[in-house]
């Protein structure tokens, strides 16, 4: 199998991996918030899922996105 280097990456990149484990941890300890009735934590979890897309896209845009690891190829 070769590699093609046209290919993005599909997100195989520091900026989407950290996104997602934030996101992740989010929607974990939003929904053991949701099943013990704790609203203020439903709601906290769901500002940490809105960081987790800021950390993302600004980690994108310095450097650690998906264009800048597939020159790296």
């Amino acid at each position: 199998m070769s590699i093609d280097l046209s290919d993005p990456g599909h997100g195989h990149s520091p900026a989407a991996w950290i996104a997602v484990i934030i996101m992740l941890a989010a929607f974990t300890i939003g929904t053991t918030a949701f099943f013990f009735n704790l609203v203020w934590l439903v709601w906290a979890s769901f500002g940490l899922l809105i960081a987790g897309l800021i950390v993302g896209y600004v980690l994108g845009k310095v450097g650690y996105g998906v264009s800048a690891t597939s020159t790296g190829h």
